[in-house]
């Protein structure tokens, strides 16, 4: 960062720390809110946009290479009449990124002369035409929008330290995606009676990524397809340079009939298991002496002093009014030898007991044994350790509750299964971008270990909390003949950051 732009930041710092400083008051004979005699009026020369991190994010995709790489790859218009392919993705994108929640908002950024002049356009497709580029996708259009973005993804994931490369954690999942539309095609109906779309998601754990999205009809098995997007994520990463490659489902993802072709090509697997019968006699046949207590890790460490617990409303109203409850008592791990039906090796089954108290009221009324089963080649990780991977799974989940409910990929807001996945890309590349900022972020340097826990912070922020820190930035742009000026006209505690991060993509990618 530039000396005098650092020492403005640190300046605007020192003034809300001051005004925010502990202090003793006395009675006010007012309230805090004391504004009188609001007015508002146009200004005639100054003219300011709210979004001002769009300015960054458009940086971000020349720098990385994916305007080109779009209008390389997707090729879905017969002419530029007049806007190219990226224009219309990139539209899609930059419309989430700027608060949008569907493709009718995208009008108020049309009519934003200040948003037209922060991005060098005359115009910009309206919600109608927006709509129209998506039902012009195929499948093949679709996979080829996908490769553009993972081409650039490969770019980016190069530039960063080699330690980044070690390995590669691979994860899928099926959400549901409802839709109250009476029309739209390829919708149905889902296994809990809900009208819409069940997309898979694979993505890469590491970085919180999606590699991949499928759009599917509502009534489509979870797991169905997973295997082809695993290979096509495996191959993604092999060609970036990680050294090793981890995959990681629930028990719909256990892939049995392609286990022996993966152990083969030296990828490590953790999936989920059902508890058939079988399984479930053969855990409890094991003797005692092979099973082990499970202990979790902590949820977090205190950095001071240990909190006295509140009082917990719910457990006390449980017990009042004589409601049925589970409580977990205790936890243990063993493992056994196993070769599935479609394999023709025996693999690693590690097995979780959980003893569970049955009890209603303040009356226990019996014990209740639940076995989780985790099928794995790694031979040499101890079980605990894989239940813990296993586990760690579940973070995939708050990528596909950002995906729907932070980023809005999955509101199907077109007619067809194949629009909506388009859309869904699209709009899912809002939240790639976020990770390509943060990923951009230097850690070098004297500072080198608090530059890497907020580039760490960054990629790990939910998508709101982006928008506030990052995209929700009031600026004045000013246009001269040679620069597009973006000036701050407020702070927040995340501005040192976001300015390092626009400093280092007026570098090259060096990937």
């Amino acid at each position: 960062m530039k000396k005098s732009r650092h020492q403005k930041v640190a300046q605007r710092k020192r003034r809300i720390e001051r005004r925010l400083r502990p202090r003793t008051w006395k009675a006010q004979a007012t309230p805090m809110y004391r504004a009188r005699n609001i007015q508002y009026e146009h200004s005639d020369r100054v003219r300011g946009l709210a979004s001002g991190g769009i300015g960054a994010m458009h940086r971000v995709a020349q720098h990385t290479g994916l305007v080109e790489s779009l209008d390389r790859h997707v090729q879905v218009l017969k002419v530029a009449l007049p806007y190219h392919e990226s224009d219309h993705v990139l539209g899609i994108a930059y419309n989430v990124l700027c608060g949008g929640t569907c493709l009718q908002d995208i009008e108020l950024r049309r009519q934003d002369e200040v948003y037209l002049d922060a991005l060098g356009a005359q115009r910009i497709p309206d919600p109608t035409t927006a709509g129209d580029f998506c039902r012009r996708f195929d499948e093949p259009a679709i996979e080829a929008l996908q490769t553009a973005i993972n081409e650039t993804r490969v770019r980016v994931w190069r530039a960063q330290p080699a330690g980044f490369f070690d390995e590669a954690v691979i994860d899928a999942d099926g959400t549901l995606a409802e839709t109250t539309g009476q029309c739209k095609e390829g919708m149905d109906i889902a296994y809990n009676g809900v009208w819409g779309y069940h997309p898979l998601v694979v993505s890469l754990a590491n970085t919180q990524e999606p590699l991949f999205l499928v759009n599917r009809s509502g009534n489509r098995p979870s797991a169905e397809g997973a295997a082809e997007r695993f290979d096509q994520a495996r191959a993604l990463c092999r060609d970036a340079g990680f050294q090793r490659i981890t995959f990681r489902g629930d028990t719909d993802f256990s892939q049995t009939q392609h286990l022996d072709r993966w152990n083969g090509e030296g990828v490590r697997f953790i999936f989920g298991y059902d508890a058939s019968v079988g399984l479930i006699r053969r855990a409890e046949a094991l003797p005692e002496a092979a099973w082990t207590p499970l202990v979790r890790r902590p949820a977090y460490e205190v950095q001071t002093e240990p909190r006295q617990r509140p009082t917990n409303v719910k457990a006390a109203t449980i017990v009042d009014r004589g409601f049925k409850n589970l409580r977990l008592k205790a936890e243990a791990v063993a493992e056994f030898p196993y070769q599935p039906t479609a394999c023709t090796k025996t693999y690693r089954m590690v097995v979780v007991r959980k003893n569970i108290s049955v009890e209603q009221g303040d009356q226990r009324l019996f014990d209740e044994i639940r076995y989780f089963f985790y099928l794995t080649n790694d031979e040499a990780t101890a079980a605990a350790d894989i239940v813990f991977l296993a586990n760690d799974r579940c973070n995939q989940e708050n990528l596909i509750d950002q995906l729907k409910h932070g980023v809005g990929a999955t509101r199907m807001p077109v007619d067809t299964l194949l629009s909506n996945w388009a859309y869904m890309v699209m709009a899912a590349l809002a939240w790639t971008l976020k990770a390509w900022f943060a990923l951009r972020l230097p850690e070098t340097g004297r500072w080198a270990a608090r530059h890497a826990a907020e580039k760490a912070a960054v990629l790990r922020m939910e998508f709101k909390a982006f928008l506030h820190a990052f995209m929700q930035i009031p600026v004045q742009v000013v246009r001269t003949s040679r620069r597009l000026v973006f000036r701050l006209l407020a702070w927040n505690p995340w501005q040192a950051v976001f300015l390092r991060g626009v400093d280092q993509l007026r570098e090259p990618l060096q990937c």
